[in-house]
């Protein structure tokens, strides 16, 4: 069963190490944004299970990135924990206007941080009862088994192919730049040319055999998966 991902949109590195080292021991993934411009960068491209979202972060900041992902449709569901030093009323209630379901201020007990981490991904398991796989155009993903049949025939891939095509089939029509593809099939920590992901993409599309179009080239940009019409 894959790992929950977290993303943690934090610029205080100390905290953020804290954090990444007893979510990691608690069985998630997580993922590190110092500013808000990258952690909503961060979020719309990996569609983390739940973000921790600092209030006073640079670029954009954390009621800004907030009110952008409650904006998406694909990031408007994700549970978000605002993290912050403030301790306002107001600040608290302009965080839960904006959609924030959960506000906590520092210092806090990592303890209870992951209590209420724990309890906000059961309550989302239980809307989400679909989020275990996706069916796009014939093609299905199976997370929890890690599958991807096409019309109902198994399609073996490697697991960077999976991440890929996992990336890929989550947002239909959006175009994602080679770069963006890296960080999500192979790692933000790997370091490769950005045309290694085309040769990625040309053993997928075989992979596909005839629906080899569904992964579509866009010109100057990089690739997406061809939207239902």
């Amino acid at each position: 069963m894959p790992k929950p991902k977290i993303l943690i949109i934090e610029d205080d590195r100390s905290l953020a190490e804290v954090l990444e080292y007893n979510l990691n021991s608690s069985g998630y993934e997580t993922i590190w944004a110092m500013d808000g411009q990258d952690g909503l960068n961060q979020a719309r491209l990996r569609l983390p299970d739940l973000i921790l979202l600092d209030l006073m972060i640079p670029v954009l900041d954390g009621l800004e990135v907030c009110k952008f992902l409650r904006a998406s449709s694909d990031t408007r569901d994700i549970p978000i924990v605002m993290l912050t030093a403030k301790g306002e009323e107001t600040d608290e209630l302009i965080g839960f206007s904006l959609g924030a379901d959960d506000y906590v201020i520092k210092p806090f007990s990592v303890k209870i941080l992951l209590e209420r981490i724990k309890s906000l991904l059961r309550r989302r398991s239980r809307v989400l009862n679909t989020g275990d796989s996706t069916t796009q155009s014939g093609v299905t993903i199976d997370r929890i088994k890690h599958r991807v049949s096409m019309d109902g025939t198994p399609i073996d891939l490697t697991a960077s192919e999976f991440r890929l095509l996992d990336t890929l089939i989550r947002q239909p029509g959006r175009a994602f730049d080679r770069s963006e593809l890296i960080d999500a099939a192979l790692g933000a920590d790997t370091l490769v040319l950005e045309r290694t992901i085309d040769v990625h993409i040309r053993s997928l599309r075989k992979k596909l055999g005839e629906e080899k179009q569904l992964i579509q080239t866009v010109r100057g940009v990089g690739y997406r998966f061809r939207e239902s019409v």
